[in-house]
């Protein structure tokens, strides 16, 4: 068997699952208007445990839909009325062998009154939140009382619906959490104080639950093992914490970290090492003898064997990994890592959530949206579909054409495939990216698609091929604003960095942009031993880039001695020097011997009308387009080629005027 470890049973409590993947719980918004199971939801949940895994926890759920949510759209089991939508999903995940926890939750002061009708958030201190800037109420110790029942309500009536476990929040900074850090309890009752009085608050849950729920029931304990706040849980609290709750009957740790304090490290940008939480794990292996789940950026089997077998951890939670590809298990298990289509990091899927919109996926288009796009119609006869450009968005359309039965010819005028996405030199970014690339080098080759590198598509040779339908995915190039002085001899562009077509040592550079290729190329300016100031104006893609990334960005920019200019704007390039503005207009001028403008892409689409005059069916696709996103590259590609006959269909109606 490929990985025994991953793939051997394991045992939470007496609960016996049939490998050591765990999918956690990650807010979706795929759930009804009033906190109901949908059918999108179930199909979703059942896609992931179809693909192989062996224990998949539900998404937060609330046992406090008035004062506790943390999400608008956020799923309920605080009444019974919701019992028979978690059967149903509990039903679903249930017929492939895996097994299903609810995680139960109450976000506290990490809540809003925009999510509970206006109300004052609630927490055990009037301690405010700066993520949330919002002071909270303190709950009286009846309050507590009614609360702690509402969580033990909560997992009767998930035991009754048919789910195998509870696992109860008490990391990321929400109610639980809020009680057992000090810096957040400061309360005089019996549920502050001493470690005893904030652990209380969790303990009489967790028993609660076990009365009513029976021994047997699994309940497992998700902890913010370190805080990563000044005052806050740390490892060795944490430790003390772990063995308390295994003394109470807790059935096992799911070691996280974070609070929405320090999120960045609850849900990490592409800078983040792969496994790098997995140290959170370990260290509380060392005080307990109930199994741990490790999680953080774990996408390769390989690695997730090797925690198992080096006894760092006994389970091996994967969110986002689950996310970008459902059949993660099956296809490790199967021999076939190459085909697995790993999370990149890239945080599309929290920003559409955080956004209200139902979770989508950069790399994995069906996510989310599974009843949309059940099956790959079959072309009813043989036909050749020719793609120009071998990036993202090129390579995505030649797939999802392959599974479809066409015979795909992609022609790439660079020695590689891949687009932009070569460009990144980040070295922890651009693993991420080769994962993305490797992937889909990968499908070419198993899908037998005819990749033509080196190769420029003229009409000819199109022409040759007879296609059924051009795809133009000819992508973008960078931005250069139009302002005096952008033609001369020392104005340059990112992918002249990145290219090496010039090389900068020991000189004087101004960068200017924002976004994560802005500061990849400060960073390696300067890392050159030049004498690097970045001018950081709005852009598109710097408007991508979440607040603590962009902290962690600058902080890393100025350990390599980049200066950072935040209020001007570039109004002129002179041969020695820039000229730029402050808000009030007053201009001033810094000396320079090279300028690079990284301030992101517009389109590149230079055979669209030419190839119109040649062929009846072309679409243009992805930064061809719409520039400025990977995710835009590929939901086009995908969703084009998926419905191509329609597409097809309706232009050649158009043609004849129906």
């Amino acid at each position: 068997m490929n990985y025994p470890r991953l793939f051997e049973e394991g045992r939470i409590g007496k609960l016996t699952l049939k490998n050591r993947l765990v999918m956690p719980g990650m807010g979706t918004n795929l759930v009804g208007p009033d906190g109901e199971v949908t059918d999108h939801q179930i199909a979703y949940y059942e896609e992931r445990a179809k693909g192989g895994t062996g224990l998949i926890i539900v998404e937060f759920t609330t046992i406090d839909n008035e004062l506790g949510k943390g999400l608008l759209n956020q799923l309920r089991i605080d009444e019974d009325r919701f019992i028979p939508g978690i059967q149903r999903l509990a039903n679903a995940v249930k017929k492939y062998g895996a097994k299903i926890f609810v995680q139960i939750h109450h976000a506290g002061r990490q809540s809003n009154s925009g999510l509970i009708g206006g109300k004052q958030i609630v927490a055990p201190s009037p301690v405010t939140c700066k993520a949330v800037g919002e002071e909270p109420r303190e709950l009286t110790t009846v309050e507590v009382k009614e609360l702690v029942n509402k969580f033990i309500m909560g997992a009767v009536r998930c035991k009754t619906a048919g789910v195998d476990g509870v696992e109860v929040h008490g990391a990321h900074g929400y109610l639980i959490n809020q009680f057992l850090s000090p810096n957040s309890n400061r309360r005089n009752d019996e549920y502050g104080g001493s470690f005893e009085n904030r652990m209380r608050f969790l303990k009489e849950i967790v028993l609660g639950i076990k009365e009513k729920c029976g021994q047997d029931f699994p309940v497992t304990v998700r902890l913010s093992v370190d805080e990563f706040e000044d005052g806050g849980i740390d490892i060795e609290q944490s430790k003390e914490m772990s063995r308390y709750l295994e003394e109470i009957g807790v059935d096992a740790i799911h070691a996280s970290a974070g609070t929405y304090h320090s999120m960045d490290k609850i849900i990490e940008s592409p800078m983040f090492e792969q496994g790098w939480r997995v140290y959170l794990a370990e260290e509380m292996k060392t005080v307990v003898d109930i199994p741990v789940i490790t999680v953080g950026v774990i996408r390769d089997p390989a690695f997730a064997e090797k925690i198992l077998a080096d006894g760092r951890a006994d389970f091996i939670a994967m969110g986002r990994s689950h996310i970008a590809d459902p059949e993660w298990a099956k296809k490790a298990i199967e021999g076939r890592e190459q085909e697995i289509r790993k999370c990149i990091n890239c945080l599309h899927c929290i920003k559409t959530v955080m956004n209200l919109s139902h979770l989508q996926c950069s790399v994995n288009v069906r996510a989310g949206r599974e009843l949309e796009f059940t099956e790959f119609r079959q072309t009813e006869e043989k036909r050749h579909v020719t793609i120009v450009g071998g990036g993202p968005g090129g390579m995505e359309t030649a797939r999802v054409l392959s599974l479809k039965g066409y015979d795909v010819t992609i022609f790439e005028k660079d020695s590689k495939l891949g687009g932009q996405l070569n460009l990144v030199t980040a070295p922890v970014s651009k693993e991420k990216m080769n994962w993305m690339i490797d992937y889909h080098s990968n499908e070419m080759k198993r899908l037998n698609v005819d990749v033509r590198l080196n190769t420029v598509a003229t009409i000819d040779e199109v022409k040759a091929l007879n296609p059924y339908a051009v795809f133009l995915a000819t992508g973008a190039k960078p931005i250069v604003p139009d302002l005096a002085g952008n033609d001369l001899a020392n104005v340059w562009d990112y992918e002249d960095v990145y290219l090496k077509r010039k090389e900068f040592v020991g000189q004087k550079v101004i960068v200017v942009g924002s976004g994560m290729v802005c500061y990849s190329v400060t960073s390696q300016l300067a890392k050159a031993g030049n004498d690097v100031t970045l001018i950081d104006v709005p852009t598109e893609t710097g408007s991508k880039v979440t607040a603590p990334t962009k902290a962690m960005l600058y902080k890393r920019m100025k350990n390599a001695g980049v200066e950072i200019v935040t209020d001007k704007n570039v109004a002129e390039v002179r041969p020695n020097s820039v000229v730029v503005e402050d808000e009030l207009g007053i201009s001033s001028e810094l000396a320079v011997d090279h300028v690079v403008f990284a301030m992101g892409t517009e389109s590149y689409n230079p055979l669209e009308a030419s190839y119109r005059e040649h062929f009846d069916n072309v679409f243009v696709i992805g930064d061809a387009i719409n520039p400025g996103s990977i995710t835009n590259a590929i939901r086009d590609g995908f969703e084009k080629a998926y419905v191509i006959e329609d597409l097809v269909v309706k232009k050649v109606a158009a043609s004849i005027g129906v």
